[in-house]
């Protein structure tokens, strides 16, 4: 059988050819409707029509391709959902996906920037897997990249597409007054991090907001591991004068603290409640209750990083350095928050 064309589809959708490359160009938004787009799609898959990519990126000068660059996707618990949401963006818009790990070796990062340039990719994705500014690479043009999960060292230098970090921390505390806590205290990350900073903000924004007072004693640096959330819960917990709720930096460290929680006696959720913060896979929704957490939209970040990229690109234009998006970090409920305690 000959290859489908776009002439077969747009005969068998009842559309005209140029409806159909809009739909296979990411053009299609504000041309078609919704129902037009549908029964082409429709069309292509029972043909089994792909488009040629290789004809389409010589007529363009494009190369089809992004090239993702990142720190460490191979040791990263968030890394998948970065990947897929930029794989899927890419491939909504006819474009593949080049991915790179640099393990923070300059060497390695040199390289994989050379490698990047000389494919002609049609942008770069500069992903780092923690929240942090970041000195980006020599070699990656403002114009064409867009940072994921970090900030440039200059603000304005690059774009970049990050976690809403402080509405994050208000939405973790207002998980626990909506339940009618008002003792409650925050088990945070590295006193220097961006995002522990953020959601420690976004904590005292949410305390303030429902009138609460913020005790000191009851911000307590814990960094983001197991056993350090155990040591802090310990010393937040052993006494009369405990809270009734927890925000935790990550869910690690609230892992630490329903182990502190069973040690020391306490119920959970009975007599204490407890949020975390990540919706790390394999963890939160595992615990022992099931944890209710904020999500860090990793999936969201390298799909709006793609489609930025990809914007530009296609309006001929350079990216707008000076612009960062900030994406929701929504709340996911589980077992691990009920109603305080009559004391």
């Amino acid at each position: 059988m000959n290859r489908p064309t776009a002439r077969d589809v747009a005969e068998l959708a009842g559309v005209s050819r140029a409806a159909v490359s809009f739909v296979f160009s990411g053009r299609a938004a504000g041309n078609l409707s919704a129902d037009t787009q549908r029964r082409i799609r429709s069309a292509a898959e029972q043909l089994g029509y792909r488009p040629d990519e290789v004809a389409r990126s010589l007529r363009r000068q494009r190369s089809a391709v992004i090239g993702l660059l990142s720190d460490e996707i191979a040791t990263s618990p968030f890394a998948g959902r970065m990947v897929l949401g930029a794989m899927e963006a890419a491939r909504e818009r006819g474009h593949q996906v080049l991915l790179l790990e640099s393990r923070l070796d300059p060497a390695a990062e040199a390289e994989a920037v050379a490698e990047l340039r000389a494919r002609g990719v049609d942008g770069i994705v500069y992903a780092a897997m923690s929240m942090r500014r970041t000195a980006v690479p020599e070699g990656i043009d403002p114009a064409r990249a867009v940072l994921a999960n970090c900030l440039p060292v200059e603000a304005g230098a690059y774009a970049a597409v990050v976690a809403d970090e402080r509405a994050g921390g208000r939405a973790a505390v207002d998980v626990l007054i909506e339940a009618g806590h008002r003792e409650i205290a925050m088990l945070g990350g590295e006193q220097e991090n961006i995002a522990a900073l953020d959601r420690a903000a976004g904590f005292r924004d949410g305390m303030r907001a429902a009138g609460i007072p913020v005790r000191e004693d009851r911000l307590i640096g814990a960094g983001w591991q197991i056993d350090e959330g155990y040591a802090a819960a310990l010393r937040v917990l052993d006494g009369p004068d405990r809270p009734t709720g927890l925000v935790c930096a990550n869910d690690r460290v609230a892992a630490g603290a329903l182990l502190a929680a069973a040690r020391l006696g306490i119920d959970v959720p009975g007599d204490l409640s407890v949020v975390g913060y990540d919706d790390q896979d394999q963890m939160a929704g595992h615990l022992v209750p099931a944890l209710t957490t904020v999500a860090l939209p990793h999936h969201g970040m390298g799909a709006v990083a793609v489609r930025t990229l990809l914007d530009a690109a296609d309006a001929g234009e350079g990216v707008d350095r000076t612009r960062t998006r900030l994406l929701e970090c929504p709340v996911v409920r589980r077992d691990s928050v009920r109603r305080p305690p009559s004391r």
